[in-house]
């Protein structure tokens, strides 16, 4: 059976516009569907106030293109939403990638031809095609979760997800607005609307960690040393821990520092900026006496900003670890709670009753708004894959394949569906790291493997059951020895009701990761499945 072309791409964000490119740099053909009207994906969907990266500029860009890094110079230290997709739009004119993509073509399924090796793959606009590979790069944070509270149909006034902002924006000025949820988005949503809104009313139910930025204009000789030792800062890069060099740890250990010099390096850490922090001390992630050493100094910086006690107080996450959820970056977050037109309502000592048609209503009062904006976050790792409809052998579904929490090897493929991969998915370091390192790594590792089956004849891998389940009891492995199982967060799907309890990255670090990667190929593909082509008749 003849196919349309090599590879099919499904998304059109940084690690479907790098799959793009290597696979022509390759010699393979492919096509890209996309749901949205143009290249982006995350930074094309999110545009809420105050989106914003949580990486550095620098560090958070391609970098398989030295001219590309040459030619394109960031104005912040912490790029914003705009910026971030101009870049994204320069990556897509530069390398004339929009020819081989479908904008506004989202797939609804996708269900693989055992006989023929193929996967065939169509979209809710009725196009249908098939390809020897199908790859996912669909996103981590890409399916926003839906707001389900009581009477929310009934109040009158608009309502906004941080995930899917109006592209044409939304003038706040002057009007009263409830925010409900305190997760990243809400933090960065907050902090850039306080100073514009007649009332800001925050809904809190978790408090987060948020540690600043201390954001400004992108220092010049930051970029001349980084370009100057691109070579090894790449490389470097891609053997730290969360593959960015900002936190590289501290070998001591907190819990075997003295208080004044442990003082020091909190403070070091925190004057720094950004994720510096989580490098504070080797044993903070993993050792509870260490970890609750680097919690009270975050809770003492959330009680020297805020004002008022209480508030800060009710601020202070005390249910999980530092660190246990993602940390957020801010650029004066706390400081908002001492506006007087900010109040936080904590829906653990007044909850939400319901929606009504004014406003929001918790046990204790009404608040009548003029908007709501839903920052409750994502469906993260696995809901764009499971919203599809795919099949794999015989006809299996990976929603009941994951029925029990997401299953793959290496986080690039799933047992029972061969030449299905998925980039950034769960099993690897994705969220836990910089995005753009860990693309660029499964993207490299994807072209080679495609490499090796053109010039070896093979039409189909799969990986083993036994290597499937190797690597998941690893990855579980790895977890329990830090502090990510004690909390209730996305990272375990534990904001979407119904969802599996698993934690779903890799938490070995991207360097760790990279080298097992490389071992594998290095090893024949140790824990694939390779079919060779038939012999001609």
């Amino acid at each position: 059976m003849k196919y349309d072309y090599d590879v099919i791409i499904i998304g059109a964000g940084m690690a479907g516009m790098y799959m793009l490119h290597k696979l022509r740099e390759v010699g393979l053909s492919a096509k890209v569907f996309e749901a949205g009207h143009d290249v982006g994906g995350t930074w094309y969907w999110n545009r809420y106030p105050g989106a914003r990266v949580d990486i550095e500029s620098q560090e958070y860009s391609f970098s398989f293109s030295p001219e590309l890094e040459e030619e394109w110079v960031w104005t912040e230290r912490y790029a914003s939403q705009p910026e971030i997709l101009r870049y994204l739009n320069h990556v897509a004119d530069r390398f004339d990638l929009r020819r081989d993509i479908q904008f506004n073509a989202r797939v609804k399924s996708a269900h693989y031809d055992a006989a023929n090796h193929l996967w065939r793959v169509d979209t809710e606009k009725g196009d249908s095609v098939h390809a020897r590979f199908c790859v996912s790069a669909t996103g981590c944070l890409s399916v926003p979760n839906e707001p389900n509270f009581p009477g929310q149909e009934r109040f009158t006034g608009p309502t906004y997800h941080t995930g899917r902002w109006p592209h044409e924006g939304v003038d706040l000025t002057g009007k009263r607005v409830a925010v409900i949820g305190t997760g990243s988005s809400s933090i960065q949503s907050i902090t850039e609307i306080a100073g514009q809104v007649g009332q800001l009313y925050v809904f809190q139910r978790t408090p987060n960690y948020s540690v600043p930025a201390h954001n400004g204009p992108a220092n010049p000789e930051v970029r001349k040393n980084w370009l100057a030792n691109r070579a090894e800062n790449r490389m470097a890069q891609r053997q730290t821990l969360g593959g960015f060099m900002s936190s590289v740890p501290n070998e001591q250990k907190a819990v075997e520092t003295g208080d004044n010099e442990r003082r020091k390096v909190y403070e070091e850490r925190w004057a720094e900026g950004g994720f510096a922090i989580l490098g504070a001390f080797a044993d903070q992630s993993a050792n509870p006496d260490a970890n609750a050493l680097i919690a009270e100094f975050a809770a003492e910086k959330i009680r020297e900003i805020v004002r008022d006690p209480k508030v800060a107080e009710k601020l202070t996450p005390k249910s999980y670890p530092f660190g246990a959820k993602r940390l957020c970056v801010d650029t004066g977050y706390y400081q908002n709670f001492n506006r007087p037109n900010v109040e936080l309502i904590d829906l653990n000592e007044t909850p939400l009753n319901t929606i009504t048609e004014k406003g929001v209503a918790t046990s204790e009062k009404e608040y009548e708004v003029d908007a709501i904006i839903f920052a409750i976050g994502f469906d993260a790792m696995t809901g764009a894959l499971t919203r599809m409809d795919i099949k794999g052998r015989e006809g299996r579904t990976l929603v009941d394949s994951w029925a029990e929490g997401p299953k793959t090897y290496l986080g690039l493929m799933v047992s029972g569906f061969p030449n299905l991969f998925t980039i950034t998915g769960p099993g690897s370091p994705s969220v836990l790291s910089n995005m753009v390192v860990s693309i660029e790594q499964h993207v490299e590792w994807l072209a080679d493997l495609f490499v090796f089956m053109r010039d070896n004849m093979m039409v189909e891998i799969e990986p083993t059951a036994h290597a499937q389940e190797f690597w998941v009891e690893h990855v579980n492995e790895v977890s329990n020895y830090t502090v990510y199982n004690f909390a209730n967060s996305w990272y375990l799907g534990a904001n979407i009701p119904g969802k599996p309890r698993v934690f779903m990255p890799y938490a070995g670090g991207v360097g760790a990761y990279r080298d097992l990667c490389a071992a594998v190929a290095a090893n024949a593909y140790m824990g694939f499945k390779l079919k060779p082509a038939a012999p001609p008749a």
